[in-house]
């Protein structure tokens, strides 16, 4: 009799930390690839956070409709001190935030409406101060080394980290996770350590993400070039910015359990934040703001009131009806 190999099942994974195409110059995920790599992994949701904003939205929920799986929509916000100061070209600290439901994807949005409109200096940014307006219905992420909470542990300013998460805390309460990484960068696994210590002081749960920037581990070259396209350098140009692996592709439920063998509970966080976040698009429904004229008038009545008094004003002239 034949003998039989079992492969070890291992609990479904989401990936909460994905950039497609539309992290200008930096991500190397197609929409449409990405959402059917997900279904063949058996993946019941999928997340997108784009670098500064939410461009694929429309695009990512029409793919995961036709697959069948839960669309995530997020952004991987540029976050700096005060939307009011510019300081010159620096690099702004990264924060991930997941939209729950309709009043989350409406904050969502007003996020980076902000940070293009408001914020906008070398990149789309918030502050802390705006999050703090804009925060219901989202979930956080303490995000990728670029993270303030990971910055200041590698700084070892400790007391100002743990002052840092407890405000996260206070804000988000459980909708707030503190995100671990394996991608065999040493800073990484320091960072990884403090943070499963601040887990367990604060109570606050980990959850495992792989920072998807290509779908295939082979595609790490063309990642790269798309990298000297957006900083104007050669690959050969040994002072350029670059991944220092290729380790951040769409990996499977059994890869990501692999490299997290002592963290299963971060990677089952995965599924209880996708549970969480359940806001679908609809379409030929109009959802903009509820106007009421300071005058009783209907708005129609109120705007065409306003165009032709400004029309007026313009030409110096009296106009014909409109």
């Amino acid at each position: 009799m034949e003998e039989t190999t079992s492969t070890p099942q291992h609990k479904p994974f989401v990936h909460l930390h994905v950039h497609t195409e539309f992290s200008l110059l930096d991500g190397a995920a197609r929409i449409k690839k990405l959402v059917k790599l997900a279904k063949e992994y058996n993946m019941p949701a999928v997340a997108i956070t784009d670098h500064g904003n939410m461009f694929g939205a429309t695009r990512f929920f029409d793919a995961c409709k036709d697959a069948g799986i839960k669309p995530i929509f997020g952004t991987e916000f540029y976050v700096d001190d005060d939307l009011t100061v510019k300081k010159g070209k620096q690099k702004f600290s990264h924060l991930v935030l997941l939209a729950k439901n309709e009043q989350g994807y409406k904050n969502l949005s007003m996020l980076n409406t902000i940070a293009f409109r408001d914020g906008f200096y070398y990149k789309p940014r918030i502050d802390y101060k705006t999050l703090e307006q804009y925060h219901e219905g989202l979930v956080c992420l303490s995000a990728c080394l670029a993270g303030d909470i990971p910055k200041l542990i590698l700084a070892e300013q400790f007391e100002k980290a743990e002052e840092l998460i407890l405000w996260f805390k206070n804000l988000f309460g459980e909708d707030f996770y503190l995100e671990i990484q394996h991608n065999g960068i040493i800073e990484q696994e320091v960072v990884n350590n403090k943070l499963r210590e601040y887990s367990k002081k604060f109570n606050i749960k980990l959850v495992a993400t792989n920072d998807v920037h290509y779908l295939m581990q082979d595609d790490a070259e063309m990642q790269d070039v798309l990298m000297c396209v957006q900083m104007q350098k050669t690959l050969d140009d040994p002072d350029r910015m670059k991944f220092p692996n290729d380790e951040f592709y769409f990996k499977t439920a059994e890869e990501m359990a692999q490299i997290f063998p002592n963290d299963p509970e971060a990677l089952e966080t995965t599924l209880e934040i996708a549970d969480k976040c359940n806001f679908k698009l609809t379409y030929g429904n109009y959802m903009y703001p509820k106007y009421k004229p300071v005058t009783g008038q209907e708005p129609k009545d109120y705007f065409r009131d306003l165009i032709e008094a400004g029309l007026k004003k313009k030409y110096k002239q009296e106009t014909k009806e409109i």
